[in-house]
């Protein structure tokens, strides 16, 4: 399980990330929570986690100086940022002390699972000759029995099978089944355990797998056929989830 602290001085916002998360289907724990800086450089060093989810403009003691604090004495976390867009300049800061991922607030559904799957996946790119997922394969596996879902899931995911190389969103789904679409998001996650954004991307890169084992399809023809119309941008997803990229894991097969 990775380790997870998170530091963000809104309570609210704070409460919702802990309590909306579903750490464990991530393979994470929640070890630690704080509500600035450094609060957070205290637990950071007293917990050493492996990943630390902050807001960047904090009282007493900003996100950036905090991560700055934390590199000068060695550490090895990972961190996700959050910032508003009028704190942007602040994101900047981070990045150049190697921050792996920013999101920007208000979070969109989905938005931080992913950015932790990409995170964990990056981390241990399989070495041997065999191709396994970086992520759990089990928080891969999409082989669902479509008899145990409620009647607006399963429509969801027939409507995702016949339209993911469209540009579609939960909003699309939810507008062809004419219900709202914070329901439509709260019974996909807890149905299939995947919010909707994460499903698709899983799909597509899925699918792109199987694509790629016939040695003799183009990277830029399989970014097509499974949605992407940027293939730098089909491959970086690829490879954030898979562990390697599409080129290395088509090799694979030759």
């Amino acid at each position: 399980m990775y380790r997870v602290i998170l530091v963000e001085d809104e309570s609210v916002v704070r409460k919702g990330i802990a309590l909306t998360t579903d750490w464990t289907a991530l393979g994470c724990e929640l070890i630690g929570e704080a509500a600035n800086g450094e609060e957070g450089l205290t637990l950071s060093l007293q917990l050493n986690p492996d990943i630390v989810i902050t807001d960047v403009k904090m009282p007493r003691m900003d996100g950036v100086e905090m991560i700055k604090k934390l590199r000068d004495t060695g550490s090895l976390s990972k961190f996700i940022i959050l910032t508003a867009h009028g704190d942007f300049k602040y994101a900047q800061s981070a990045l150049r002390l190697g921050v792996s991922d920013y999101l920007l607030k208000p979070l969109k559904d989905g938005d931080l699972e992913q950015s932790i799957a990409q995170l964990i996946a990056a981390q241990s790119p399989p070495s041997s000759k065999e191709p396994p997922p970086g992520l759990n394969p089990e928080i891969f596996s999409m082989d669902f029995n479509p008899d145990s879902f409620s009647r607006y899931v399963q429509e969801a995911l027939l409507f995702i099978s016949h339209h993911y190389i469209e540009d579609i969103n939960i909003s699309t789904i939810s507008r062809h089944l004419e219900i709202s679409e914070g329901y439509l998001s709260r019974i996909f996650k807890k149905e299939t355990g995947y919010t909707f954004s994460n499903y698709l991307i899983f799909y597509r890169i899925k699918l792109a797998m199987k694509l790629l084992e016939n040695c003799r399809v183009k990277i830029y023809e399989v970014a097509d056929q499974v949605g992407y119309s940027d293939t730098a941008y089909f491959s970086v997803q690829f490879k954030k989830i898979v562990g390697i990229s599409p080129s290395e894991y088509q090799d694979r097969y030759q």
